[in-house]
């Protein structure tokens, strides 16, 4: 019934235009009565959007599902790629409305209001990362907005392109900007044939004349 609904209102979108299309003629085309039309959606907006409250939902547990050993950027970067798997799972519906949404400024409204809310899970799990830092809430706030930015540009070029070019390529280069502009830097690893450092420690007599300990030292170091 819901995806009936939702095929029937791009089909009319696409035919007579989103706003000459009525609730009552996505409901006639769909052959349901309009109380099973606000069962699944609350408004016309909504059916252009009928993935997102779900998305929203999978992202909101995922954060959840985060313990201390997750890195915090680069856990709301792989939550963020689940908006992507959204758009992904349905290339032609996510090209349709995109140019549907940039055609009618209500849509692009309602579409900003969407993504302010991924914004904000976002956020809400950061800060609660970074409590206690300083300038942690600042920190938490940016990170999101970057990550959101980051994946934004990546899909609508995307989505520009059809389709067609490589999504998640896209999507990870552009929040791999992200994560080694604000994450945690990977510890270096040690050159091939680098050896640590020799710690020498001796127990001289208090007094001792300089050149004896310097001899000690030479000493233990030959027997090494």
């Amino acid at each position: 019934m819901r995806d009936a609904l939702v095929a029937a209102a791009f089909r009319l979108f696409l035919e007579r235009g989103y706003e000459q299309t009525t609730v009552d003629d996505i409901v006639a085309l769909a052959g349901v009565g309009r109380r099973s039309f606000f069962r699944y959606f609350p408004s016309k907006e909504d059916v252009v959007f009928p993935d997102h409250e779900r998305c929203l939902a999978d992202m909101t547990a995922f954060l959840a599902a985060s313990d201390d050993a997750h890195e915090p950027v680069r856990r709301v970067c792989d939550a963020a790629r689940l908006v992507l798997r959204m758009y992904a799972e349905n290339p032609t519906f996510s090209v349709q409305r995109y140019r549907l949404t940039k055609r009618v400024p209500g849509l692009r409204a309602y579409e900003l209001s969407v993504v302010w809310r991924y914004e904000r899970a976002l956020a809400q799990y950061l800060r609660e990362r970074f409590a206690g830092r300083r300038d942690g809430t600042l920190r938490a706030d940016v990170i999101a907005a970057a990550v959101v930015a980051a994946h934004n540009n990546a899909l609508r070029s995307w989505l520009r392109s059809d389709g067609q070019d490589d999504a998640g390529a896209a999507v990870d280069h552009a929040l791999g900007y992200v994560q080694s502009t604000y994450g945690a830097a990977p510890p270096a690893a040690p050159a091939p044939d680098e050896q640590p450092d020799d710690v020498v420690v001796v127990v001289s007599r208090r007094g001792a004349p300089l050149w004896r300990v310097v001899q000690e030292i030479e000493a233990t170091l030959r027997r090494d």
